[in-house]
């Protein structure tokens, strides 16, 4: 199970460089505006990895700030592209609540599989 979490958490990763990084044609647009849209994809973002990656918390959360700092960065040589500092702001809080949820989430797992006879 840990590897497919795994696969499906750098396929979300993937999925995101290129949405981001990519022609805006190509990119999924939901109506939810364009915070919305982060929002919802880091959030998911934080999530995968935070219940694919238990053993070191701290640095999947480094890793996860790291990358959405990162995507936003190469924006400035995607063309028709722009680097925000806001749009990392909502990417990085967004991650933070999926990586948060994550570690709630398996900690209730584990304590429930510790009471079980």
């Amino acid at each position: 199970m840990t590897i497919i979490l795994r696969l499906f958490a750098w396929g979300l990763a993937a999925a995101i460089a290129f949405a981001t990084l990519g022609p805006a044609s190509q990119r999924p647009h939901l109506k939810l505006g364009q915070n919305g849209e982060h929002a919802l994809a880091f959030v998911l973002l934080g999530l995968a990895f935070g219940l694919a990656h238990t053993r070191n918390r701290s640095f999947t959360a480094t890793l996860v700030i790291a990358f959405t700092g990162l995507i936003e960065i190469l924006q400035l040589w995607a063309p028709g592209r722009h680097a925000r500092m806001t749009d990392f702001v909502v990417d990085a809080l967004a991650a933070s609540l999926g990586l948060l949820v994550a570690a709630v989430l398996d900690w209730k797992l584990r304590r429930t599989q510790r009471s079980l006879p």
